[in-house]
């Protein structure tokens, strides 16, 4: 099977899961309690006021009509309006506006994931049974083991407190900021001020990115906990194999067995675990933004839901669903890049 063909057929195959995903969000928003009337209203709503609302949004046409016009506006990429957050606002021109700071908590909280996780994991595999591999998977299983809601709390308090815990205050370190705000990223809208007006720019990046960094360390947790472990597990497997004992019997140096050999072949089941990043990021956005107070995609798709604003959930969890296939789809073609004995046939 060629690599067109290939990726054809797992395109094909994804579009079951894309009409599934959205299907189940139509039926939760419109099935559900809900009443996106009733939310734009507010509690002095009569009844007669909601009536004529759910009639200028099409609530009350047959649901099978609601679902299908709901269905290829998704595809057709129609999507919509917001009805009760920003009422009238076009559903992507919310997105866009609310996910530069999902992005930027997105990059830091994989970049520490990646940067910890894994390079620990690798190092106490190699170190096996040593203070330093104890103390890595100790801490693997502790930081995996921690739920992100709880960290989130936690860290808010110890951060707030810090001056009277450690006798230093988090708050004026480096750059004056608050624990729990949204940063502002205005610099990176605009990256040329960095060399126009580098003074004040580079202290507002130091700033968005000391805010960032305490949010983004709660939602790479779990990441990097899970990272470490199978590190180990795939370090300790790939030196006790066959073609390793083959390569040191032939008397290949230590440094190109490690690089060459063992650390290429380790990262194949780390594959999985770091493009399911995207998960995580998706799913514990939701809790780390509405702690921290970041106004991003997670607390916008929190708000949307919960007030029924059924356009803007729908095309929140239409790309939520587009990411996480095109995300399983990059997996697949790593997967023949780091192991060539992957085929297309699979």
């Amino acid at each position: 099977m060629s690599r067109a063909t290939y990726m054809l057929k797992r395109l094909v195959l994804s579009i079951p899961v894309i009409i599934f995903g959205t299907t189940v969000t139509f039926a939760i928003i419109r099935l559900g309690p809900l009443s996106p009337a009733a939310a734009i209203l507010g509690p002095q709503g009569d009844a007669r006021a909601i009536r004529q609302i759910e009639q200028r949004l099409g609530l009350n046409e047959p649901l099978w009509e609601q679902y299908f016009e709901f269905m290829s506006d998704l595809f057709l990429f129609d999507l919509g309006q917001s009805w009760v957050v920003n009422s009238g606002t076009p559903a992507i021109d919310l997105i866009i506006s609310y996910a530069p700071r999902t992005i930027w908590l997105g990059f830091w909280a994989v970049l520490i994931a990646l940067g910890i996780g894994i390079p620990l994991g690798f190092y106490a595999g190699l170190n096996p049974n040593t203070f330093s591999d104890y103390f890595a998977s100790f801490g693997g299983i502790v930081w995996r083991a921690m739920p992100n809601f709880w960290l989130a709390v936690i860290l808010v308090t110890v951060l707030s407190q810090s001056e009277q815990l450690f006798g230093f205050s988090w708050t004026s370190f480096i750059v004056e900021t608050n624990v729990v705000t949204s940063p502002n990223l205005a610099v990176l809208k605009n990256p040329t001020r960095l060399i126009t007006d580098p003074g004040q720019a580079w202290t507002n990046l130091a700033k968005a990115t000391k805010q960032i960094l305490p949010p983004a360390l709660v939602l790479g947790s779990a990441s990097m906990g899970t990272e470490m472990r199978i590190g180990r597990t795939a370090v300790l497997e790939t030196i006790n194999s066959k073609y390793v004992e083959t390569a040191k019997a032939k008397g290949v140096s230590p440094r190109v067995l490690v690089w060459k050999h063992i650390f290429r072949n380790a990262l194949i089941p780390l594959v999985p675990v770091i493009t399911a990043e995207a998960f995580i990021l998706i799913g514990g956005s939701v809790l780390v933004e509405t702690v921290f107070s970041i106004n991003g995609i997670g607390l916008l798709f929190f708000r949307a839901a919960e007030q029924g604003d059924l356009p803007l959930v729908g095309t929140l969890m239409y790309l939520f669903i587009l990411l996480i296939v095109g995300l399983n789809i990059v997996q697949d073609f790593a997967y023949t890049i780091i192991d060539p004995r992957v085929g297309y046939d699979a």
